[in-house]
């Protein structure tokens, strides 16, 4: 079952089961002291166990009065106006506890080691390009190929068509067996910043360095967008993910724990940014 997606006055916010928690995903500081109560109230109503905020800087202190921690920042997020920072309240102890606390440590300490390094060349008859409507199949099957579930809906060819005619660039690698990997960068025009997200490579095709290939042509294609900040929210556990970013020259910017549910179950994910 996919989270829900709803408004608040002038935010928007995922919740649901399966992750347990409450995502303020976009806030808007006209609702700022309704949305607080509102938040502790949804939680508290549906059991939740986290609740995990993306603001401006400016607002972090009426949100630590309200039991929020910073987990994370992202520096000049708001057309390089204003950093953004992730608070984070946990609402059991349980959820609290961070597991595996070492391994995430030496994780982010060994990929930082590979800022720069450039991927090798794709096999010649490989292509990389935007996607379009015609490939929304095949776009849903990798997505359903490649995790068992999800925090947002994407083996919804629906999702993927609304989504790829409003605000989201999908990007893929042809083969000769057809799609093989996909990325897409999730767009803010109103601040300037977009998310870099939905990795997925087949398993026979993993090897070939092409979530990095995907992630240096969204970044071009964004900077010739006008986007001046990129970020990803990667499984804190996947070596290739973050060494993919720390490649590509992204800065590690914190840890939320015990975040989103993905492939069946919580894990804590990693924030790493980039201003271009």
């Amino acid at each position: 079952m996919s989270d829900t997606i709803e408004t608040f006055g002038h935010s928007l916010l995922q919740h649901g089961k399966e992750g347990n928690r409450i995502y303020l995903m976009k806030f808007d500081k006209r609702d700022e002291k309704v949305l607080l109560k509102y938040l502790d109230t949804l939680a508290n109503k549906e059991n939740y166990t986290k609740i995990v905020a993306k603001l401006p800087f400016s607002h972090k202190n009426s949100f630590k009065d309200y039991g929020y921690e910073q987990e994370a920042v992202m520096p000049s997020y708001y057309q390089r106006h204003q950093d953004c920072v992730m608070m984070s309240k946990y609402l059991t102890e349980d959820r609290a506890k961070i597991q595996n606390a070492s391994k995430l440590e030496k994780i982010i300490q060994s990929v930082q080691k590979k800022a720069g390094e450039p991927p090798s060349a794709l096999p010649g008859l490989w292509r990389l390009r935007r996607l379009t409507e015609n490939d929304v199949p095949a776009l849903a099957q990798i997505y359903q190929t490649v995790f068992q579930s999800y925090p947002f809906p994407i083996f919804d060819e629906q999702y993927l068509l609304e989504t790829m005619a409003d605000n989201i660039q999908y990007y893929g690698v042809f083969t000769s067996d057809g799609l093989v990997a996909v990325a897409s960068s999730e767009t803010d025009p109103a601040h300037l910043n977009s998310e870099m997200t939905d990795f997925a490579v087949l398993s026979e095709y993993r090897g070939y360095q092409l979530a990095l290939h995907l992630l240096l042509e969204l970044e071009q294609q964004m900077k010739q967008q006008g986007y001046r900040l990129l970020y990803t929210i990667a499984r804190s556990l996947s070596y290739g993910m973050n060494s993919t970013f720390a490649k590509a020259g992204y800065s590690f910017g914190g840890t939320l724990f015990n975040n989103t549910q993905i492939s069946g179950s919580i894990e804590s994910m990693n924030i790493w940014h980039k201003e271009i």
